[in-house]
């Protein structure tokens, strides 16, 4: 009769026995996956591909320049004069706008002054969840702290004023610097060119941008203004500020429709470029371009753009394009010798079949390595790496590129000219765009200008390194639950766990979601005491930090105690189950909003989840699998206490002389500032889970 039901018991799916397979083999998955996910990340440079401008219509490179030699004087007559201006003893900041807008004016264009004053930077409980533009501006409404930025707009002839085009030149108004200076009478050049050409069918605008408060800041203001402001609404400022303040030019003839407000806006803005030129020289052969691409919280702008920018700048203006990179990676030998290694793989593939192109030189997989590497901080730390970082929160595709010259000063009408032209091609193709840049990638992680990764290369590591541990959780609850039916003098199944689930009749892991929960909780109430902490005046980084820890166990000190119930050593596991899910979860939601982020952090978070045991039970053991695992806890639980981590990582990369006890807090500090999400990460995923990892190990003692 037993036999007769068990033929007639129905097998369970393919999928769920192969589920189930994974589940009862958990442990040699987890290894499996952990290993392939390392081996995989540090594949990433030699999976890298060429770059490529996927928009057809951009054509960079398809018309010959148009920006003369006497563009280029006169944006150096400009220079001279900002300079000359500058070294007036008694000049104030108003006077170089001023000349800027006169400039503007005598080629036909459009010229207003934007005022604006620099937002605070103290912490918001919710700043990270408010809109990039919702910045309060400081509590003293003086007009003695206040900066102008300079705008000139040229209406395009072939257009409809529906889109734009913004070029950004930033500038210290309280001292300008000869690579200011230049930048300066780069965008002029170009801007005069644009002003009388006939090709043009996108408005083009001009921000010389006062970056006395920071070159974000007057950025950010500007396009806040622009995109949040309505017809006549100018006024704003001028409650506080008196608007005679602002110097007095004489207006050129506009339409009619534009004449009645102080703040003159184009159309829609399509893209923008930042053009910087830095104050010191290239110690390379040739002058040099560097690309900032990274925006707040990972976000990057369309490929194409940087394909356009590399593309004129290497083959038509003959720079040497790069783009940041981690330096003092490019003398690790780890690196060097796995570079040696995949090129023997490579070279060996191509003997087997010539078609098989994988490896790439020692030398390149090691660059490659530095500037993927920075990329991917970059990506995960969430701060922008220039002014362009405003543009992405009103989702407009922007860069920076900055210009490190090597000329003696009879060359700077040459250098002029190059640059200008390297713009006006930007422009030229940008200008040929029939709709928004949507056609190259928007995830990717650069391993040189020309080379990159995609999201559907790069989300593979992420993948296996967090694939254990839904297996994990699940192995773990269905042993403590069939652990449980034993103990209670149930019989338990004598079929395989690859045949047959377990069965669920006990609620204790209600206990053990309840400990997490209650810990995640708290995990908020640690990312919001910032904002306490900083009601108390005049204390240093150090005393902050200490206040904070302090702080943070003293409330999950309490909360323990009047919420807590005492686990029973044997119901870790269900805890264990309950905290890798959490932590999976936390993993996931994250890879959406900041994805380096959360690969950077699984590679931390994974082996806390995965070996987390009491340190009771290994000792008890005596066993050598349970001595490794021992030593291993002992060395996780202090290295990965966030502020550890920090420290450590400081300590590694810039010398343990430079690492101070309060760095850490000016660290989170600048990350809500920026309204990084890494801060939430920290706080509310990477926090908990060592929390509970310490909870678990310390659990029976």
């Amino acid at each position: 009769m037993g036999e007769t039901e068990a033929e007639g018991k129905p097998k369970p799916r393919p999928i769920i026995r192969i589920g189930l397979f994974l589940i009862a083999h958990s442990v040699v998955v987890s290894v499996i996956c952990c290993v392939a996910g390392i081996v995989a990340l540090l594949l990433l440079p030699v999976l890298a591909k060429n770059t490529y401008v996927s928009e057809n219509a951009l054509l960079p490179g398809s018309a010959s320049p148009m920006l003369s030699n006497d563009d280029a004087v006169e944006g150096q007559k400009l220079m001279n004069k900002i300079l000359s201006l500058q070294s007036v003893s008694g000049s104030s900041d108003i006077e170089i706008p001023q000349m800027i807008a006169d400039h503007i004016i005598q080629l036909g264009g459009e010229a207003n002054y934007h005022k604006f004053q620099p937002v605070s930077t103290t912490f918001h409980p919710l700043h990270f969840f408010l809109a990039p533009d919702t910045g309060t501006r400081k509590e003293n409404n003086s007009c003695s702290a206040y900066g102008i930025n300079t705008v000139g707009i040229v209406r395009a002839p072939r257009g409809d004023g529906k889109e734009a085009i913004v070029m950004i030149t930033p500038y210290n108004s309280s001292k300008v610097s000869m690579g200011e200076a230049l930048s300066l009478g780069i965008a002029y050049s170009v801007f005069s060119l644009t002003s009388r050409v006939t090709w043009l069918s996108k408005d083009i605008i001009w921000v010389a941008a006062d970056s006395k408060y920071g070159e974000y800041a007057a950025v950010a203001a500007w396009l806040k203004d622009y995109n949040t402001l309505s017809f006549g609404d100018f006024d704003v400022l001028s409650q506080s500020c008196s608007s005679s303040d602002f110097p007095s030019h004489k207006e050129t003839k506009v339409k009619e429709d534009q004449a009645s407000t102080g703040f003159r806006r184009a159309g829609t803005i399509a893209a923008g470029i930042v053009v910087k030129v830095a104050d010191k020289s290239t110690e390379l052969e040739k002058d040099a371009l560097k690309i900032y691409a990274e925006a707040s919280n990972g976000q990057m702008p369309n490929l194409d753009l940087i394909n356009v920018v590399n593309y004129l700048a290497a083959h038509g203006q003959a720079f040497q394009v790069r783009v940041d990179k981690i330096w003092s990676l490019l003398d690790s030998s780890f690196l060097k010798i796995l570079g040696e290694l995949f090129e023997m793989i490579g070279k060996v593939a191509r003997t087997l079949n010539p078609e098989w192109k994988f490896g790439v030189p020692s030398k390149d997989y090691v660059e490659g390595s530095a500037t993927l590497a920075s990329s991917m901080y970059n990506q995960a730390l969430g701060v922008p790496t220039g002014p362009h970082g405003p543009f992405r929160d009103y989702q407009v595709d922007a860069i920076t590129i900055e210009i490190s010259p090597k000329f003696s000063p009879t060359q700077r009408i040459l250098f002029l000219l190059r640059v200008g032209r390297l713009v006006e091609g930007v422009i030229r193709s940008v200008n040929n765009l029939l709709e928004k840049f949507h056609q190259s990638f928007f995830l990717y992680l650069l391993t040189s200008p020309n080379r990159f990764v995609s999201n559907g290369v790069y989300m593979i590591p992420f993948g296996l390194l967090v694939a254990p541990l839904p297996l994990v959780s699940a192995a773990l609850f269905c042993d403590a639950s069939k652990s449980y039916l034993s103990s209670d003098g149930t019989p338990s199944s004598s079929s395989s766990s690859i045949e047959s689930l377990p069965n669920f009749k006990s609620w204790r892991w209600l206990y053990a979601a309840k400990t997490v929960l209650i810990v995640h909780l708290w995990s908020i109430v640690v990312a919001l005491l910032p904002y306490f902490i900083y009601q108390i005046p005049d204390t240093s980084p150090s005393i902050n930090l200490l206040q904070w820890i302090v702080m943070s166990i003293l409330t999950l000190l309490f909360i323990h105690a009047i919420s807590s119930k005492p686990e029973r050593q044997q119901e870790w596991t269900l805890l264990k189950s309950a905290t890798i899910s959490a932590t999976f979860i936390g993993l996931c939601i994250m890879s959406v909003i900041n994805f380096a982020i959360a690969e950077i952090g699984a590679l931390v978070i994974v082996p806390l989840c995965l070996t987390a045991t009491p340190l009771k039970l290994d000792f008890q053991a005596r066993t050598k699998r349970s001595l490794i695992r021992c030593i291993c806890n002992s060395l996780l639980a202090p290295l990965a206490f966030p502020p550890a981590s920090f420290l450590l990582i400081k300590g590694t990369s810039l010398g343990f002389d430079n690492v101070h006890f309060g760095d850490f807090w000016v660290w989170a500090e600048s990350l809500w500032v920026w309204n990084s999400a890494t801060y939430i990460f920290i706080c509310i995923i990477h926090l908990p889970c060592w929390a509970l990892f310490l909870h678990i190990l310390l659990l029976g003692s």
